[in-house]
């Protein structure tokens, strides 16, 4: 009995551990690229149409329930309404304890960090700091098909997170939105853990412990890298380094929902007209994937 029980132990280990490698590394950086081809993705404009047609598209084919949750901010220049739209896509929504993996999918105006003022009027696409967390989650929505995990499992795309024109802007639209619509009329689910991504395509991955994910999610947090360590992803460094304001803030202040941010702050294209596919690399997508899928198992 006991050698038939750690059989069947080795064989459940080893497919999960199959089920961790499936993730495709080109198919994910051709997705990044799909994305970036569409140019800017600035909140309320065409070109953010454009991604949320193909988001929806691609998720719903592969077997998702996806749904909008609309609402209206002031654009910052002129005052006018912005339609905002956060995307959630839902897998196994029957279950009422849930995960959520967010990620923000609106471009900055303009490469603000540009050294030359004119080079600051110049498209910025975004393919890390933005394509790179759709693209994450447009591939591993091909390992989600049939995927048993222990709880349900949401992706959530934020818009707004950055339709920033100057210092005094306000940021993160989309997750507040999201935070206070959790808190103030509280559906049928709980989330019981979150997980945002942001800038993890970068080709020289590295992805350290963002300090107030620590602070107001350390089970998360340590958890996460406690996988990373087991399956030996050596871009997750478990060491403090950033204090990174992002979409976790209102999740963790406003909803309660502990949320870890894995975020690569070290980018050297940040903001810049250099944030473009050559830039980013579909093995560091893979990376981040595995850790996710594996800690989804768990």
């Amino acid at each position: 009995m006991r050698l038939r029980l750690c059989i069947i132990g080795m064989i459940c280990l080893a497919a999960s551990s199959v089920r961790a490698e499936e993730f495709d590394a080109d198919r994910a950086f051709g997705y990044l690229k799909q994305i970036c081809d569409i140019g800017p993705r600035i909140s309320g404009t065409e070109g953010m149409e454009k991604q949320q047609v193909l988001l929806r598209e691609h998720f719903e084919k592969l077997g998702a329930k996806v749904q909008a949750q609309e609402f209206d901010v002031p654009h910052p220049l002129n005052g006018r309404p912005v339609r905002m739209r956060n995307l959630i896509v839902s897998w196994h929504p029957e279950s009422t304890e849930r995960v959520l993996l967010a990620c923000h999918y609106d471009t900055r105006p303009f490469p603000d960090q540009e050294p030359l003022p004119q080079n600051r009027q110049l498209p910025f696409i975004g393919a890390n700091d933005g394509a790179s967390g759709c693209a994450l989650f447009m591939e591993l929505a091909h390992q989600m098909q049939g995927r048993k995990t222990p709880l349900g499992i949401d992706f959530i795309f934020f818009d707004g997170e950055e339709l920033v024109y100057s210092a005094r802007d306000k940021y993160f639209w989309g997750s507040e939105h999201f935070a206070q619509r959790y808190r103030d009329a509280p559906p049928a689910h709980r989330y019981v853990a979150g997980v945002l991504v942001d800038m993890i395509g970068d080709r020289n991955l590295e992805i350290y412990i963002e300090r107030m994910s620590a602070r107001y999610a350390p089970q998360v947090t340590d958890s996460l890298f406690k996988v990373a360590r087991e399956l030996k992803v050596s871009e997750f460094v478990a060491r403090k380094r950033h204090e990174v304001r992002d979409d976790h803030i209102p999740l963790n202040q406003i909803a309660r929902i502990p949320t870890c941010d894995l975020i690569d702050f070290d980018y050297p294209h940040w903001h810049t007209r250099n944030d473009i596919p050559a830039a980013c690399s579909g093995e560091s997508l893979q990376k981040v994937g595995r850790v996710l899928l594996a800690w989804m198992d768990r």
